[in-house]
């Protein structure tokens, strides 16, 4: 028999013999932490995982917190991602595997974008790490929906391809609850609330999108100086997964389903490939076709739609602005919307 999530006692992960994150890159997604992660992994005195979203630690997101059976206690961390690799963790035990190649010396982190507005992730964080340290990333509300809208056409979330259209059908339900895939992440204050109330603003540490865009480097060594690491290790600048533009989203879970072998059609054409290509080959032929055919340069949102969306969100803005005692109803242009 297995503990439910609630029962599971995250805050003994040492009778597995594993690590547990120092720190945690809470989100948001299409915000920059991609980015962020890239530039920390690559500091001599910070292990991240090769998996860079584990999403383990909120429920919203499918990932499970049951507690591994006999068989996964009594392995090593090190066989369970020989087992599984690049696998989300099922267990606590495949969690705590992620870490197991970090030196002692070293901080340890990962980066999941959906803890920040999971309403479950900031309580896990804080059992399985009472003195963790929290990163987050907020971006420009409408031109943060505007991307994520890009990112779930690419990942096969989002059908509609007008945005319009995809925010007015944004209402789901998870897990018996309602939640609004696109303007339910915009609820910047009580997410932040949430972190603040467990762990203090002083491991709290709020970066804005548009500071780390404008120099990534001064704000990655905020981040290191906040970790309690050397911040003058010289912090390559970079851009991770920019957002691009679904050209054809048929033919983007036709080309899904081939790579796959899901369905009929694409299970033919899939063992066909499989037969007449190494691996090497297809890969090279995938990029091609993502590159040249699936995905283009991202087209510029209609004015009006942003306008809309800016009016929408303008209260959360104001009260993001006071609740950070910084004026990024300024720096966002929420002071005039007509």
């Amino acid at each position: 028999m297995t503990a439910s999530a609630d029962t599971l006692d995250l805050a003994r992960p040492g009778r597995l013999g594993g690590r547990v994150p120092d720190f945690f890159i809470v989100g948001n997604p299409k915000s920059g932490t991609t980015a962020l992660y890239e530039m920390l992994r690559r500091h001599p005195q910070i292990f991240m995982p090769a998996l860079k979203e584990p999403h383990f630690l909120a429920a919203e997101e499918g990932a499970s917190l049951n507690q591994p059976p006999n068989s996964l206690l009594d392995q090593p961390p090190n066989s369970l991602l020989k087992q599984r690799p690049n696998a989300l963790p099922r267990t606590l035990a495949e969690y705590l595997a992620l870490f197991a190649a970090a030196r002692p010396e070293q901080r340890v982190g990962e980066a999941s974008p959906s803890y920040l507005h999971s309403h479950v992730a900031a309580g896990r964080i804080a059992k399985l790490q009472p003195d963790a340290r929290i990163v987050a990333i907020l971006r420009e509300p409408a031109s943060f929906v505007h991307s994520l809208h890009m990112q779930y056409l690419q990942d096969h979330i989002e059908a509609a391809r007008d945005l319009r259209r995809a925010i007015a059908q944004e209402e789901i339900v998870r897990n018996g609850r309602t939640v609004l895939r696109y303007s339910g992440r915009v609820h910047y204050v009580e997410q932040l609330r949430r972190y603040h109330e467990l762990f203090g603003a002083e491991r709290v540490l709020v970066l804005i999108y548009d500071d780390f865009r404008a120099d990534n480097q001064a704000t990655v060594r905020r981040v290191l100086r906040f970790l309690e690491v050397d911040d003058t290790v010289p912090a390559q600048p970079l851009e991770a997964n920019p957002s691009v533009r679904i050209r054809s989203v048929r033919l983007a879970r036709l080309t899904l389903a081939v790579r796959t072998g899901r369905g009929p059609l694409g299970g033919a054409l899939h063992a066909s490939i499989r037969a007449l290509t190494t691996g090497r080959m297809r890969a090279g032929a995938m990029r091609v076709v993502r590159r040249r055919v699936l995905y283009g340069a991202p087209q510029p949102p209609a004015e009006s739609l942003m306008l809309a969306l800016r009016r929408r969100f303008a209260p959360e803005v104001v009260a993001l602005s006071e609740y950070l005692d910084r004026d990024l109803v300024k720096l966002w242009g929420y002071g005039d919307l007509g």
